[in-house]
């Protein structure tokens, strides 16, 4: 038992606990703060899987939290990476439409960044495309200047870093995991695997553990966490020099993801993907991984089956390709069709938290919801790497409000 009764416990050492912890011990470094991480390092699980990209915030509806978010976060987090040396480079990147039936959305997520007040974006033809990414083929396109690419890990490690300079009695703990709370009048106990930690106030960062946790808090939440995987191809060296930067498609409206883009990351290593096919392990980045819980859950969820038929066809090929690098790189091919099979290789995975409501909505938009002394992440997908900091932000006026906290 840790002696120490502090101000406020985070739970989940991801970059939104550690962006949460460093902006509200930064506000206020006289309150004790414990952030607790299940894993034995930081950024572990959604924050160190995911694609790197510092999104600008052109897909998201504009009044949204994600844009007012995304863009306010980006331009804090390049900042913050410029001040403290985190590895990154704002290299912009396009938007490619290739057909053109998927001229009408292009228009359309392009009208959304001039209202997000995304700076420096433009529409661009054929010719200019290939300025930007000689190999690339495409009809039409959006040339978005703003966007880049980052280290994850690092940031979250300096955020961290940081905080924890602010206040010699705030804490982190790495590997104890968060198996329930107690509540006793005004005060919570935290109960780890092996110790437990006393809190006036909690504040939940949990990624694809959020509604397992807000249920030990006593949050009466009718959705579910559903994760989904994401499987990367690397090019090989001999065909890096094909990307120079980002080259994303026009993402189809119909679909919940992204679709399979190119990034170039911090190191030189140029990713190709993710697809999105449905995980039978939360927190599991192999193509055969199982638990048993946690495909039960999912499964006996009628949210993840109304999601499954409606994106059946989406679903299928999904899979499909998950199994298969032809298909993954007829996919590639659409924007650079001079891939060859020998310019591919298999890369990593991520997995992705999904919210579904009980009717299969994904629950796109940010959702923090106050609960007693708590306060609860309960929907955090991309881009939250990028809008962390506007997040901590938001989290720590919420604190400051609901629990009194000065």
């Amino acid at each position: 038992m840790d002696d120490q009764t502090y101000d406020v416990a985070i739970i989940g050492g991801g970059i939104v606990g550690a962006a949460t912890f460093y902006k509200l011990q930064k506000r206020n470094p006289n309150l004790n703060i414990i952030l607790i991480e299940k894993e034995d390092k930081f950024a572990d699980h959604q924050t160190g899987h995911n694609s790197g990209v510092i999104h600008s915030g052109l897909y998201y509806t504009p009044g949204s939290l994600k844009a007012e978010n995304c863009v306010k976060g980006r331009r804090e987090l390049v900042e913050f990476a410029k001040e403290h040396k985190v590895p990154h480079d704002v290299c912009g990147k396009v938007v490619v439409a290739t057909r053109k039936e998927e001229l009408p959305f292009m228009d359309k997520i392009f009208n959304n960044g001039l209202e997000n007040g995304i700076e420096g974006i433009e529409k661009i033809d054929a010719k200019q495309i290939k300025e930007h990414e000689p190999h690339v083929e495409g009809i039409a396109g959006i040339w978005v200047p703003c966007t880049g690419i980052i280290d994850y890990r690092k940031a979250t490690e300096k955020m961290i870093e940081i905080a924890k300079g602010y206040n010699a009695n705030s804490k982190t703990v790495l590997g104890e995991e968060v198996i329930g709370v107690e509540k006793d009048g005004e005060l919570n106990t935290v109960v780890g695997a092996t110790q437990k930690f006393k809190a006036k106030h909690l504040i939940f960062c949990a990624g694809l553990q959020a509604d397992r946790l807000a249920r030990k808090d006593g949050v009466d939440l009718k959705e579910q966490v559903v994760g989904f995987r994401g499987d990367y191809y690397e090019l090989t060296e001999q065909a890096k020099y094909k990307v120079k930067n980002l080259i994303y498609p026009v993402p189809n409206p119909d679909f919940p993801f992204l679709g399979v883009h190119f990034t170039r990351m911090t190191d030189g290593e140029i990713e190709c993907g993710p697809n999105a096919v449905f995980t039978f392990k939360r927190e599991g980045y192999g193509k055969t991984d199982f638990n048993w819980k946690d495909t039960w859950d999912a499964l006996t969820y009628k949210g993840t089956w109304k999601l499954f038929f409606s994106n059946i066809k989406f679903g299928i090929n999904e899979y499909r390709r998950a199994f298969s690098k032809k298909l993954f790189l007829k996919t590639l091919q659409g924007m650079i069709p001079s891939l060859t099979m020998d310019d591919i290789k298999p890369g990593r995975a991520g997995v992705r938290a999904l919210l579904l409501g009980t009717d299969g909505d994904t629950r796109d938009d940010f959702r923090i919801e106050y609960h007693g002394h708590s306060i609860h992440v309960l929907n955090a997908p991309s881009p939250a790497a990028t809008a962390s900091l506007a997040i901590g932000d938001y989290i720590a006026d919420e604190a400051e409000k609901h629990f009194s906290l000065k």
